[in-house]
């Protein structure tokens, strides 16, 4: 089974579009939209084990150009 997330991300002022679409060409990243509200930009992530979500989160995502901040939410299945 595929482990998927929401990754919820803060931004620099006026870098949400920009942030979403560099984090939308990701491998690993099903869907990237800027949004208002507490969160700038809403990602939807899989990845095959929770530790190459973490790796994605990490490596790939906290390193896009602008981000000051992110919370990944997994999604469960009950």
């Amino acid at each position: 089974m595929v482990v998927q997330a929401y990754i919820l991300i803060q931004t620099e002022v006026g870098k949400a579009a920009a942030v979403a679409r560099e984090i939308a060409e990701l491998k690993g990243v099903t869907q990237a939209e800027d949004v208002t509200g507490p969160y700038d930009v809403i990602v939807r992530a899989e990845a095959d084990t929770v530790d190459d979500l973490g790796r994605l989160v990490v490596a790939r995502v906290q390193s896009v150009d602008g981000i000051t901040r992110t919370l990944t939410c997994p999604v469960v299945n009950i």
